[in-house]
């Protein structure tokens, strides 16, 4: 089997190829030949040395696959050789051949490519876990999706539109074409005063809910935009990570200029910050099949659709960080072995 290895942390050219003998599959474990996988901020994050989840370097990353099962471990009884699966592992995705726990995969649907079923799984799901199994987003809420462009982003302003919601979400302006397009009723310049932007948007009714991955100052910026029961939800901390390779400076700055919430200004403020950390609800299963299988029929109706940017070669996937870092990805990126 062919995986990329983060070698050690740094630019994206510590990414490497190697190859070694295909693993066995295991009781209670398929195998999976890949045919695409997702590649995610935390990825990055965890290749600059600034991701805390991630295995001790050098380490595969990768949290969703989509292929074929070529290999069925003992004990696994609804699964089969030849099966298209999405595949959600705790890392380990950047491969071609994949052994993963038999529950921790999904049938893709007869309509859906590979390539599109890799770029579903952790962005749909962060977003619907954000948005409607915790977030109790109403018909005709105003939500303010921050790097909307991205995976979570697109996934975010499809599911905001399922249930007629106005979306206001942040890019760089060559990208408000394309927001329109997924449905964003309002683009808005992420390089300028946004939160001025919005409020003039929104008035005094204030937001029902903001979703943000950028953190530090950010944060503070988008509960103030809140109204009455808003919900500002943390999903990530991408202005830690900049550069493409590790500034503890920047980092730690961003860390220092996070609001801190007292419980009695929450109370007062009639205002909810919540967080979604995807990675640390993989074992959660009783949680995450139900959004997924509720994120499929979404899909079969229709009202959802994966856009897949780009994809990168595997030994091209100094290239694929590349991409993401320079703020290029209009919807998802993949690797392809």
């Amino acid at each position: 089997m062919r995986q990329i290895w983060i070698t050690k942390a740094g630019a994206p050219e510590v990414l490497q190829v190697r190859e070694a003998p295909d693993p066995e599959v295991t009781p209670g474990c398929v195998r999976v030949r890949v045919r695409a996988a997702g590649i995610n901020f935390a990825d990055l994050m965890a290749r600059v040395g600034l991701y805390p989840d991630a295995p001790p370097l050098p380490c595969v990353v990768g949290y969703e696959v989509a292929g074929v099962i070529d290999a069925v471990g003992a004990g696994v009884t609804d699964l089969a050789i030849g099966d298209r699966v999405f595949g959600m592992p705790r890392f380990g995705g950047y491969t071609d051949t994949l052994v993963i726990p038999a529950a921790q995969t999904f049938h893709i649907p007869e309509s859906m490519g590979f390539e599109q079923a890799a770029a579903l799984p952790v962005v749909y799901l962060t977003a619907y876990y954000m948005m409607i199994f915790t977030g109790n987003l109403r018909p005709g809420s105003h939500v303010l999706v921050h790097s909307a462009a991205g995976g979570v982003g697109q996934a975010a302003i499809q599911l905001a539109k399922t249930r007629d919601c106005v979306v206001y979400g942040t890019a760089s302006a060559g990208k408000h074409a394309f927001l329109r397009e997924q449905g964003c009723d309002h683009p808005i310049d992420a390089a300028g005063d946004w939160s001025t932007a919005v409020r003039q948007l929104v008035g005094d009714r204030g937001l029902d809910l903001v979703l943000d991955a950028v953190g530090g100052p950010s944060w503070k910026r988008g509960y103030d935009l809140l109204g009455p029961a808003g919900r500002l939800v943390c999903f990530g901390i991408s202005g830690a990570a900049a550069g493409k390779t590790r500034s503890l400076v920047t980092a730690i700055g961003q860390l220092l200029r996070i609001k801190k919430y007292s419980p009695i200004d929450l109370m007062n403020d009639n205002r909810t910050v919540g967080g979604c950390n995807m990675g640390h609800l993989f074992d959660r299963l009783d949680l995450l099949r139900p959004q997924f299988e509720a994120l499929l029929e979404l899909y079969r109706e229709g009202k959802i659709s994966p856009r897949v940017d780009k994809t990168f070669a595997f030994d091209d996937a100094a290239a694929a960080h590349h991409y993401l870092h320079d703020r290029k990805a209009m919807g998802k990126v993949l690797l392809v072995p």
